[in-house]
């Protein structure tokens, strides 16, 4: 990639807050979800198998404290001096008791190589003594929410079996808004059904209400989901690799240069993908993308600079 970003990344939203290396440690604190656990649903969402976010490291029978130390040297050799953001990803991570939240968040943002926490969750787990507690959080160290968003649309999200309305995501947006946590919302490109301009209705929406950054996923079909079931019964179309990079450019183009990109892809691990299978080259795919913001034309006057 060039010196200067092509759009708002994420590792140029790191050094304007840090002046060393920030990795992100993902941990497992043993949560499930209201849709899988009968509250809202089970099975959860249709296209969901967490076995894709743990790695060797992350287990639920280790302390935080474990886990994180184990982290750090499965990360150390790149950098001896990084630092790092604790990320708790695996199902919805505020879905429990405020005691065990509070102990769990505070355990890891109170480790001295830990400079923030990540931590991803669903709008309709947000109840207010959890956001108060998030935000008391902040004021120690950066606190960042994640919001599995993936789609506006509602006849999508029945499909996916999400759970929850449009307008709960958006009493959480402004709750956690008021309280000056940073956001960022998780969406899905290439969901059966929707279309590009679909797509590009999501990112204006996003656009309108302000968030603070985004992930543009990949749809992946895993296996052990019952979106894999409906993809052995259908076919559905799965977007090519040319199909998946012009998406993402198209969003970037909607997308307000304010909001800062997480992510423009994903890998499912290779032992669980059924397609696409193009996506397990996932520096091939980045390294496409930035080839074709540099010659598209619509592209040159956005380029972001720090």
């Amino acid at each position: 990639m060039s010196a200067t970003p092509l759009y708002n990344e994420f590792p140029s939203f790191l050094k304007r807050y840090f002046p060393y290396k920030v990795q992100k440690i993902s941990l497992n604190a043993g949560f499930t979800c209201p849709n899988r656990d009968g509250s809202k649903g089970y099975g959860g969402c249709t296209y969901c198998n967490n076995q894709t976010f743990n790695p060797d490291y992350c287990r639920t029978e280790k302390p935080i404290a474990l886990q994180l130390e184990e982290g750090k040297r499965f990360f150390a050799h790149k950098y001896p001096e990084m630092k790092y953001l604790a990320y708790f990803q695996a199902y919805t991570n505020t879905y429990a008791p405020l005691s065990y939240l509070e102990r769990i968040f505070t355990e890891a943002i109170e480790h001295e190589d830990i400079v923030g926490l990540s931590i991803g969750t669903r709008p309709d787990c947000l109840p207010d003594e959890t956001l108060d507690l998030l935000s008391e959080l902040n004021k120690k160290k950066p606190v960042t929410v994640e919001l599995g968003l993936q789609t506006i649309h509602e006849r999508t999200a029945a499909f996916i079996r999400r759970g929850y309305k449009l307008s709960c995501f958006e009493d959480a947006l402004e709750k956690l808004q008021e309280r000056k946590l940073e956001t960022v919302v998780h969406t899905i490109l290439g969901l059966p059904g929707e279309n590009t301009e679909n797509i590009l209705e999501t990112m204006r929406y996003l656009n309108a209400h302000h968030i603070d950054g985004i992930k543009l996923q990949l749809l992946h079909v895993l296996k052990h989901t019952d979106l894999a079931a409906y993809y052995g019964q259908t076919g559905f179309h799965i977007l090519s690799e040319d199909e998946y990079v012009d998406l993402v450019i198209r969003c970037l183009e909607v997308l307000s240069p304010d909001i800062t990109i997480h992510r423009l892809t994903g890998d499912g691990p290779s032992d669980l993908l059924i397609a696409p299978l193009w996506s397990l080259k996932k520096r091939s795919v980045l390294n496409h993308i930035h080839h074709e913001l540099k010659v598209r034309d619509t592209w040159q006057g956005r380029l972001f600079t720090e």
